[in-house]
């Protein structure tokens, strides 16, 4: 990695503890990597809990006088309720910037993982699948009310979760149909099954496509994406529309600001973006869609 060139890096994707899985760091550890590595900022996401507390009490009494933002959200899985508005609205009093889809709820992530999925920790009750369009492939009323909560509040951003790709598309198509200002989709190359037709079609619509690097090989334990995907997704969205994060937090995958600059790396030396591109997608889209 350039020296220096870490500083202002924006993580918009990361899993620190308290968590019922184990993870490598938890917010206050984060912190102390973040302020030596010269972040500007992390989001901190959990599959089960709302992560505000963890994010507001990381920032107010550790980042001294760095100015590290730390985030948080919710992700509307079965531990808070599903399509839960009451939720919602506690989460966004309390200052979630994000709204994440199902994730370990989905049909779709049930189905791919075939079994005890890691990140689940000591959950032991068994999740209901959640498939959110109805027998038309529309969007099920609970669904439409939460993108209407959203379209109302232009700070907080939509991320679409580990849905299937009929499921992101309706909602995608929907939400900006009802204006929602801010639209993440995660990890389409991962997971969801996405081919680049959908991927390039999403952007198009105005969401942001996560390239992440939790998912490659090479740079993550856990990874099975390869490299040359990097590539296909540089050539159907542009780069204003991609936002770079890291997806780590694993206790397998160790420190993620070592392995995220890894990745940052990849996109420099491997494929060849300039420091400008990289900054683009790892530091400027993300404070942009962030407000800082």
């Amino acid at each position: 990695m350039r020296e220096g060139f870490l500083n202002g890096v924006i993580d918009m994707h990361l899993h620190a503890g308290p968590s019922v899985a184990d993870r490598y760091v938890d917010g206050a550890e984060m912190m102390q990597l973040a302020k030596r590595a010269g972040y500007r900022g992390f989001v901190i996401k959990d599959h089960y809990f709302p992560t505000m507390m963890s994010a507001q009490i990381t920032e107010k009494h550790l980042n001294n006088t760095t100015g590290i933002r730390v985030f948080g959200g919710i992700a509307l899985n079965n531990s808070v309720g599903l399509f839960n508005l009451n939720a919602l609205d506690a989460a966004y009093g309390m200052g979630a910037k994000f709204v994440w889809m199902p994730t370990v709820s989905s049909k779709r992530h049930i189905d791919e993982h075939k079994g005890h999925f890691p990140g689940s920790g000591s959950m032991t009750v068994e999740e209901n699948p959640v498939y959110y369009l109805d027998d038309n492939g529309a969007l099920v009323p609970n669904v439409v009310k939460v993108l209407e909560f959203v379209a109302k509040r232009p700070d907080l951003i939509l991320s679409t979760g580990h849905g299937s790709v009929a499921e992101i598309d309706a909602l995608l198509h929907r939400a900006v149909q009802m204006k929602v200002d801010k639209i993440v989709v995660n990890h389409p190359h991962f997971l969801i099954g996405a081919t680049m037709d959908d991927i390039e079609r999403w952007a198009n619509l105005g969401a942001y496509i996560e390239l992440n690097s939790g998912v490659f090989t090479e740079v993550s334990h856990t990874g099975v994406v390869p490299h040359s995907v990097i590539r296909d997704i540089l050539n159907v969205v542009p780069m204003e529309k991609i936002v770079v994060d890291s997806d780590f937090g694993q206790m397998k995958n160790g420190d993620p600001i070592v392995h995220h600059a890894q990745f940052l790396d990849v996109l420099l030396n491997e494929i060849g973006l300039s420091e400008a591109q990289v900054s683009l997608m790892a530091k400027e889209t993300p404070a942009k869609l962030l407000g800082i």
